[in-house]
């Protein structure tokens, strides 16, 4: 599989291309990845190396960086949707994984940090599950 992706958030504003291979899959379960996913944890993937085109919207893009930190957030100032970000000075692209729109050729390598998970992210695996909304 090559390593050109492609992505874009909710509403179409913002559409890109990531050229670089992904060499981490993470789903991360810490107390800012549940805040800004709004989920159990994020799934991130990391191109070192990359370079991100922004094809779209790259006026609607909003960024945020906790002081202090490595953590930090791209994202789209219309629907508020993950996207990838640049992390020049560390020479990395992090890429959600659920704003891509090509498949990837690598699966989750690790849950991270889950000493900090929700206290409700227990048992997922035996909750029923549907392919849609249930009646």
């Amino acid at each position: 599989m090559g390593h050109l992706h492609t992505g874009s958030c909710l509403c179409g504003a913002v559409k890109f291309e990531v050229d670089g291979e992904f060499k981490k899959f993470f789903l991360c379960h810490c107390s800012r990845c549940r805040k800004t996913s709004g989920s159990a944890h994020c799934a991130n993937l990391f191109a070192p190396n990359a370079t991100i085109k922004w094809l779209s919207g790259e006026d609607k893009l909003s960024y945020y960086h906790l002081e202090g930190t490595h953590f930090a957030r791209t994202f789209c100032s219309v629907c508020g949707s993950n996207v990838p970000t640049d992390a020049k000075a560390r020479n990395l692209v992090v890429v959600p994984a659920g704003c891509l729109d090509t498949d990837v050729d690598i699966t989750a390598q690790a849950h991270l940090f889950t000493g900090s998970k929700g206290n409700w992210d227990e048992g997922l695996d035996k909750v029923p599950a549907f392919e849609g909304m249930p009646t």
